[in-house]
């Protein structure tokens, strides 16, 4: 089963990057331009695993996060941060505000693909 993956990053670069990448590690994937974005293509994606960028207009990371752990059918979804911020206290925020693990930009594909297989929970499994 091809996993499918909610990618959120305010850059056109990242975006391309990331669709590229894990398109070609055979994963199913949907793109939102920011967290306001990204609530909106939730509910259609019904995605495996969510990646969202921190720092982005409308809605940042931090709120994204926040609003799917209060949501209903997506709350459980791993949610995995990519971002060039490195901060422990950024991290805690993170963490906190419900999400799985963290990424720092510039990404490794091999990593990034690993981290994805590592924490999704496909659709049907739970």
């Amino acid at each position: 089963m091809t996993l499918r993956v909610l990618a959120v990053d305010d850059s056109r670069t990242m975006r391309n990057l990331l669709s590229a990448a894990l398109a070609q590690a055979g994963f199913d994937v949907h793109l939102a331009e920011d967290g306001a974005d990204g609530l909106q293509r939730l509910a259609d994606t019904a995605p495996d695993v969510v990646i969202t960028d921190i720092n982005m207009p409308r809605l940042d990371g931090f709120g994204f996060i926040e609003a799917i752990r209060m949501s209903g059918d997506n709350r459980n979804v791993p949610i995995l941060v990519l971002t060039t911020e490195s901060a422990p206290e950024l991290k805690a925020r993170a963490r906190t505000a419900g999400a799985t693990g963290w990424i720092v930009k510039p990404f490794d594909e091999t990593k990034l693909v690993a981290a994805i297989e590592r924490v999704a929970i496909p659709r049907g499994a739970t």
